[in-house]
């Protein structure tokens, strides 16, 4: 095409409203440097405690500023990308580059065979030339269930994929499509056609399911195709050898649909695993896929998306080859990144798994400065950039040349000598899983692999159609997802602290705004500290009567007010924007302290613990599927805390002492004689408590109120629900313990109460150094520390003045029992010294 005639495949538009979030933001920073200078200006010069705690905060609240200077770098310049597939027709509609998908799977008790292939027929299905596409499924779950799933969707294929030309159907996942959509009743004849077409796809899917159920392959269907000896020779799904069945030639003539057209090559792998080799997770899995893929068919262009993460929609190639065949701009190109989205979101995203805001305004920041990250699914890429080439701005590709096919042998030959591709040792002493294919070392081994990409002076593209072209499974459980953001956050702040850190790797490679805009996501794992000590410190300080914050009749409490109030506001603006509700966007910000208190702490613990050598990598896959009861809680929007983990110990011990702070500071007011005194000097201390308790709620709920089997587990109340406020310096020497008998509620009035005690109102009130509320499964126990166990006299006069407080008989019994006593017998109440 001559230069002048030259028409763009796309167009590059800024988004809007980038003036306004540019002033937000100078508002915001002139607030910042107003804290900072109070924080300065009025540093306690009295009281070890008071100045250490308001260090700790001042420290905090910059790590915050660092961080949301981070947030805006990524903000600052945004555009979004217009694909015009109807030129690329005109254009290239007989030179079309074939297209490699791959799909990867791990468990097919996690990820059932049955949602395995629907993913694959959503592929198989695409709007495009089906000999030019070739599907690999990739299955490091060695299991014979899955391979017998693939038999059942080739041979469905021939009936599903003419279906899709005929009644242009969206999304192509059959489970999805049947899930919503309607018989064309207009028609009989279509509406015999659809029906049946139905019913095909019900009986296959109720055969794999349950095949799985019985968890082994019937011996007349293991009859019917060769590769079922294949299992003879597997011992487990960690130790066995290469298993590589081409299930659809595309270049068999006979490979037909029942309309006599050509199908989609398909092939099934389950590459080689020995248990004194490492496989390197799904990096591994990715990597053997692109050898095997380059002797079978050699694509040009490789889409690889998660098993549960179906294609929704049928245009998807040629949107993403309107960049890599653009005739000007399209060399730079390595890869074209989609957003991950999720069909199984509730109404207001109870555990906020969309990431509205970071796809709708984060993600194009980053295309504006170079090109987003690469997130592991959902991504187009170039083969020769995926397998180390550096960008060359005098190379150009010469599509005429890449769209025909030129591997001859036979698909038996292929499966034969393919398999060394797929071998443990292939890699040995090879730049695999280095220079070429996917990085290894990191558990978000997508994100370094996608920097390095950059770094060898490629470019990359993030396409957001209005249709969402990809669809996949987001956790249902609170469990899950803090797992998985569990190793999110160790996995980029292991990017960090490694030599792929953006900063150092990235320098004179990619743009400053490009390498910052990566220091977000990799420092995840480093907001726990920061979140842990703003969530616990205030309100411990509050019990102590410790003013943290300027007074409310000060003028310097404007900057915090405005900073908190006009971020918070925007942030809410920004995700209505983007889509969500003011309860979505309430159950986001409750995730968002969720997972900085639990994934990032366990998440940035265990990097450190990796670093200094003593722990070792691992890949945790996210379940896909749930049971019937915890799906029904999941749509009622009510969170799931039904297990035991110390996460959720964590959060409840948070919950608990952001209760009892609350209830501490209102009882403050309530007996202060001069009520705005106190108000004045701890009013915003009060506040974030108050809204702390707020985000909390569904905890008090998991713990005191819910029946069902959500409920914070017994066990987990019982190990570590145990929640101690500790409001004095001191040893703990004994404690006086007794027990309720009316159930959690009056427990918990006790002690609120037992609080108040603690805070100066008992005698011997100074030698109290706790309160520990603990929930067990058939009783619960309420217990005050004291200090000094040699002090008989304080102990008795310690009991009596309880028991007056609290209105109890004098008869009622209490015991006692020294801190020591107590951990060698495991107990703090059993073999009591004194009861009375």
């Amino acid at each position: 095409m001559a230069k002048d005639d030259y028409v763009p495949l796309f167009e590059t538009r800024p988004f809007k409203g980038r003036i306004l979030f540019r002033l937000f933001a100078a508002s915001i920073f002139v607030g910042i440097c107003f804290i900072c200078i109070y924080r300065v200006r009025f540093l306690p010069e009295e009281g070890k405690v008071e100045r250490w705690t308001w260090i700790g905060l001042f420290l905090a609240e910059l790590w915050f500023s660092f961080y949301w200077f981070l947030t805006a770098v990524c903000r600052w310049d945004s555009v979004y990308r217009l694909p015009y597939k109807d030129r690329l027709s005109q254009r290239f509609d007989k030179e079309l580059p074939g297209v490699d998908i791959f799909v990867c799977t791990a468990d097919p008790l996690i990820e059932p065979p049955s949602l395995v292939i629907n993913t694959v027929l959503s592929v198989m299905a695409y709007d495009y030339p089906p000999e030019k596409l070739s599907i690999y499924l990739s299955d490091d779950g060695g299991s014979d269930l899955t391979f017998y799933a693939m038999l059942e969707a080739a041979t469905f294929s021939k009936q599903w994929l003419p279906f899709c030309k005929k009644f242009k159907v969206e999304p192509r996942s059959a489970e999805a499509y049947f899930r919503t959509a309607f018989e064309p009743r207009e028609d009989p004849v279509k509406a015999r056609e659809w029906l049946s077409v139905k019913k095909l796809y019900e009986d296959m899917k109720m055969r794999i399911e349950t095949t799985t159920k019985l968890n082994r392959i019937p011996e007349d269907i293991r009859k019917q195709h060769k590769g079922f000896r294949e299992w003879d020779f597997v011992s487990s799904k960690h130790d066995h050898q290469t298993i590589l069945q081409i299930l659809i030639d595309g270049r068999d003539p006979n490979a037909v649909d029942v309309e006599g057209r050509p199908l989609p090559t398909l092939v099934y792998l389950a590459r080689e695993k020995r248990p004194q080799f490492h496989h390197h997770f799904k990096a591994g899995a990715m990597n053997a896929l692109i050898r095997v893929s380059s002797r079978i068919s050699n694509g040009p262009i490789i889409l690889n998306v998660d098993c549960d993460m179906y294609s929704n929609n049928s245009e998807s190639i040629k949107n993403s080859l309107c960049f890599f065949m653009d005739e000007e701009k399209g060399d730079e190109f390595a890869y074209v990144q989609y957003p991950q989205n999720f069909e199984n979101l509730t109404k207001n995203e109870l555990y906020g798994g969309s990431y509205r805001v970071i796809q709708k305004l984060e993600f194009p920041g980053l295309d504006a400065n170079g090109g987003p990250c690469y997130i592991g699914s959902g991504c187009f890429h170039r083969r020769e950039a995926l397998c180390g080439k550096k960008y060359d701005k005098d190379c150009k590709v010469d599509w005429k040349r890449l769209h025909e096919r030129k591997v001859k042998e036979s698909a038996s030959v292929l499966e034969e000598t393919c398999k060394v591709l797929a071998s443990c040792t292939f890699e040995q002493n090879t730049q695999w899983g280095k220079e070429m294919g996917l990085t290894y070392g990191c558990p978000v081994e997508d994100v370094i692999t996608g920097l390095t990409i950059q770094c060898r002076g490629w470019k990359s593209i993030y396409l957001m159609p209005q249709r969402e072209d990809f669809l996949g499974v987001s956790p249902t459980t609170l469990l899950q997802m803090l797992i998985q953001h569990k190793r999110w956050s160790e996995g980029h702040l292991q990017i960090f602290l490694s030599r792929y850190c953006s900063l150092l790797y990235g320098h004179k490679k990619i743009p400053l705004k490009l390498r910052l805009a990566y220091c977000p996501y990799n420092l995840w794992g480093a907001n726990c500290l920061a979140t842990l000590y703003y969530v616990a410190v205030p309100c411990l300080c509050l019990l102590r009567a410790i003013s943290l914050f300027p007074k409310t009749s000060s003028l310097w409490v404007l900057p915090f007010a405005y900073v908190a109030f006009a971020h918070r506001a925007y942030s809410l603006g920004e995700f209505l924007w983007c889509g969500g509700t003011f309860q979505g966007w309430c159950n986001d910000q409750r995730m968002w302290m969720f997972k900085r208190t639990t994934s990032y702490f366990f998440g940035f613990f265990d990097t450190i613990l990796k670093l200094l050598g003593y722990s070792k990598a691992a890949f945790v896959i996210t379940a896909k599927i749930a049971d019937d009861e915890v799906l029904k809680r999941y749509e009622q929007e009510l969170i799931e805390f039904g297990a035991t983990s110390p996460m959720f110990d964590i959060l409840a011990t948070l919950a608990m002492l952001n209760l009892f702070s609350s209830l501490g500071a209102i009882k403050k007011v309530i007996l202060e004689a001069d009520h705005s005194k106190v108000l004045d000097l701890f009013g915003l201390q009060i506040l974030l408590c108050l809204l702390l308790v707020t985000i909390n709620f569904p905890v008090y709920q998991a713990l005191f109120f819910r029946k069902d089997n959500g409920r914070m587990p017994s066990s987990s109340v019982d190990g570590t629900l145990s929640t101690g406020f500790l409001t004095k310096t001191g040893s703990l020497k004994g404690a006086l313990c007794w027990v309720p008998d009316d159930g959690h509620l009056i427990l918990v009035c006790m002690c609120l109460k037992v609080l108040a005690l603690v805070v100066d109102q008992l005698d011997y009130g100074d030698n109290i150094c706790g309160a520990v509320l603990s929930i067990r499964f058939n009783e619960d126990i309420l217990s005050v520390w004291n200090r000094n166990v040699s002090d008989h006299q304080a102990v008795m006069a310690l009991r009596d003045s309880i028991k007056r407080h609290l209105k109890l008989p004098h008869s009622y019994v209490m015991e006692y029992k020294p801190h020591d006593a107590s951990l060698r017998d495991n107990s703090s109440y059993r073999k009591a010294w004194l009861r009375g």
